[in-house]
């Protein structure tokens, strides 16, 4: 018999394949979640909620990272670097996933706000900032009432998120830390906004999301904070990520896009805002009357479903787009919105990734006409990187769920903060915006659990 040949130098590692288990029994989903994110399995994990079912990965089969001139890439431990050949950070992020070697991936990311700007030729403050980021896990739980399916590329890795979605947390839960939202005052914002609605009526912009930041000043236990953020807040999507440069929890009321395999294209936005009253049902009722009649907060909303539908119908096959919900109120934790909903089916030449770039960043969060919005945010605000982008979640078979990143608090080389901001238009007062600042601040602000 001939002997084998010998095996080429440089060949490939076998792709990794993942081990499947179901485990019955799971009363709380939400809490399971966050004791497999206190468990530590693994350098980084992210958790995402979606409709009513969560999501557990942990660890890196590779990763994908996007920069202003460049794709990193790393795949069984071996690092390369190429050059940037898409518009959008996010469509690059689409074409290195597509190559991963592994069968069957997800992927859990975010893309940075900045990407945008970056993709009309703004360049960000620091050319090195990520502008995306993905990670293919090493173990993926999915969690929903019926019980918890896992996916694990080793068997003795699979046995512990087996043991730490079943053993109970033995640590004293610790009281949240309520931050005061209104220490720094608001003159500086008020200011902000001033200009911007001077710009808007000269004819610059119609309208424009400006932001402000609330500096944490004590380390957070993240996982608590996720867990009492969620149980007092009604997210359209909910998430954690630890990462080793970034972490974050968030309560999204919206999203940015939802494609389906089918390559149908979903956009949530939201605008016009008024706090929720829970502790007094009559000005609850009277604050919820006037979000629906307020003439200003009824124009923001309507210019950006125009928007989101001109942005819809630019991707979408012919006469597929609609607006399927319109002005619905959405209460989201500590307020209430003005939430629509527009639908269309993605045409044959486009992909799930050139939908949110499209789309991205969500409307609500920038402005209108978005490159003069750009323009305006970086005259008033420091970078702002995961806020205003979008949190994600992809798989191999072609569904895309992109939730944005508002609501959040996150730590980033060694700070802590919040950040909220109020939609600006031409009829906008300062102090009004301020306010509302205020109350969207509120649906994390009371929820932060100080670290050990």
């Amino acid at each position: 018999m001939a002997p084998h040949a010998p095996a080429p130098a440089h060949a490939p590692a076998p792709a990794p394949r993942y081990l499947h288990t179901r485990a019955a029994g799971v009363p709380d989903p939400l809490a399971t979640a966050v004791r497999l994110a206190r468990s530590r399995l693994a350098d980084r994990c992210a958790v995402y909620e979606q409709d009513g079912r969560w999501w557990f990965a942990a660890g890196a089969l590779g990763e994908v990272t996007v920069r202003q001139d460049r794709v990193e890439t790393e795949w069984n431990g071996e690092r390369r670097a190429a050059p940037r050949t898409c518009g959008h950070a996010a469509q690059e992020l689409g074409a290195a996933l597509a190559t991963a070697p592994v069968a069957d991936w997800r992927a859990y990311g975010w893309v940075a706000f900045e990407s945008a700007a970056a993709a009309i030729g703004r360049t960000p403050a620091d050319p090195e900032q990520p502008l995306a980021h993905a990670f293919v896990p090493a173990v993926e739980a999915e969690i929903g009432t019926g019980g918890l399916d896992v996916r694990c590329a080793a068997p003795d890795l699979l046995q512990r998120v087996l043991a730490a979605a079943r053993t109970p947390s033995t640590e004293t839960a610790r009281p949240a830390r309520p931050l005061d939202v209104e220490a720094e005052g608001p003159a500086a914002y008020e200011q902000a906004v001033a200009d911007a609605v001077a710009r808007i009526n000269r004819g610059d912009l119609e309208k424009v999301i400006l932001s402000r930041r609330v500096e944490v000043p004590f380390a957070l236990d993240f996982p608590a904070t996720y867990a009492a953020g969620r149980r007092a807040n009604t997210p359209a999507r909910s998430f954690l990520l630890d990462l080793p440069d970034l972490r974050a929890a968030g309560f999204s009321p919206e999203t940015v896009a939802e494609v389906g395999a089918d390559g149908l294209v979903t956009s949530q936005p939201l605008a016009g805002t008024r706090a929720r009253h829970t502790g007094d049902p009559e000005r609850d009722a009277r604050a919820a009357a006037e979000l629906r009649t307020d003439v200003k907060e009824i124009y923001e909303h309507a210019v950006s479903v125009q928007l989101a539908d001109t942005e819809m119908r630019a991707l979408c096959a012919p006469g597929s787009v609609a607006v399927e919900e319109f002005m619905a109120v959405k209460e989201r934790g500590s307020v209430r919105h003005l939430g629509s909903r527009v639908r269309g089916r993605l045409r044959a030449d486009r992909t799930r990734w050139d939908a949110l770039a499209a789309l991205f960043p969500a409307v609500t969060a920038s402005g209108i006409p978005k490159p003069a919005a750009y323009e305006v945010i970086a005259a008033h605000e420091p970078a702002r990187g995961l806020y205003s982008g979008a949190v994600l979640r992809a798989t191999a078979d072609g569904d895309l769920d992109a939730a944005l990143a508002l609501r959040t608090v996150y730590t980033h080389q060694g700070r802590t903060w919040l950040r909220a901001g109020a939609g600006i238009v031409g009829v906008s007062r300062p102090a009004r915006e301020y306010r509302e600042t205020c109350e969207k601040l509120a649906s994390v602000a009371p929820h932060l659990v100080p670290g050990p």
